[in-house]
């Protein structure tokens, strides 16, 4: 964890504005954060990380508090509810970042799967036990501190996009797909050739089954319904997360995932014509 993510957690948990000395010293009795020397934080060094992010700080007097969760500044909330969040404008969006991450939001696809609404929203789904991947995905999830495998967004139907193509098969999903690649699963031999899209691989019925029933097993999930700037807000939330098989916009996207989708996509176009 970052030493700005950190002052974040520090100040969302006091829920009030605290004094650089006061931080310093909450994180060096929580080891919510080291230095790689092992030495005490100090207040200078809070203060200067502070400095850092005008965006998500405010410093007024030596007291440090919060602007948002994501450097928005919080506006009027039209619509609120304590497991759904229904926006009109992205003056909400630090509302929906809190309600769409808390991690006691998230429940398993069985638990929720009949109350995924046919609404545009944004969805994240985590797994439950990092080790259940491949070495190399558990050591990136253990480096950025979370748990987040993925954030996406549905601009008509979460009902459709997220739970039928993301979780169910019903039409694979982007992250359907790159799930499917790690876990080791690959398409049927050719089954992309004469396809006018080569990309959208898919995998046998049988093996959908296992995925599924992985997914059920191993992910939990939350979603809000968004009505207007879903990209804006996807994009926020991936420079801030990196999550684990987003690739597209994600700045700390895994080159290994890509390779892996990309072997999936050979395999379904070997003697295709192009």
């Amino acid at each position: 964890m970052t030493l700005h993510v950190a002052i974040q957690e520090v100040l969302k948990e006091k829920a009030r504005p605290l004094r650089t000395s006061e931080i310093a010293g909450i994180l060096n009795e929580n080891g919510l954060y080291r230095k790689g020397n092992g030495s005490l934080i100090k207040a200078g060094q809070i203060s200067a990380r502070i400095n850092n992010y005008p965006h998500l700080f405010t410093k007024l007097n030596g007291v440090i508090s919060l602007k948002s969760s994501t450097g928005v500044p919080v506006k009027k909330i039209k619509k609120i509810s304590m497991r759904r969040v229904m926006v009109d404008t992205n003056d909400n969006t630090p509302v929906l970042v809190e309600k769409l991450m808390k991690p006691k939001n998230f429940n398993s696809i069985p638990e929720v799967e009949n109350k995924v609404p046919d609404r545009p929203g944004l969805y994240c789904i985590r797994i439950v036990n990092p080790k259940s991947l491949k070495p190399f995905l558990t050591k990136a999830l253990l480096e950025r501190g979370h748990n987040i495998i993925y954030i996406g967004l549905a601009s008509k139907s979460l009902k459709k996009r997220f739970l039928g193509q993301e979780l169910r098969a019903k039409g694979h999903g982007t992250f359907f797909r790159s799930l499917g690649a790690v876990l080791g699963f690959t398409p049927e031999k050719g089954s992309l050739v004469g396809k006018k899209n080569q990309n959208n691989y898919k995998f046998s019925k049988s093996d959908e089954q296992q995925i599924v029933a992985w997914i059920n097993k191993n992910l939990i999930v939350n979603w809000v319904e968004v009505i207007d700037n879903l990209n804006i807000i996807e994009n926020t939330l991936l420079k801030e997360y990196q999550p684990l098989l987003n690739l597209t916009g994600n700045p700390g996207r895994l080159i290994e995932v890509k390779q892996l989708r990309d072997e999936c996509k050979r395999v379904a176009r070997e003697n295709a014509k192009y």
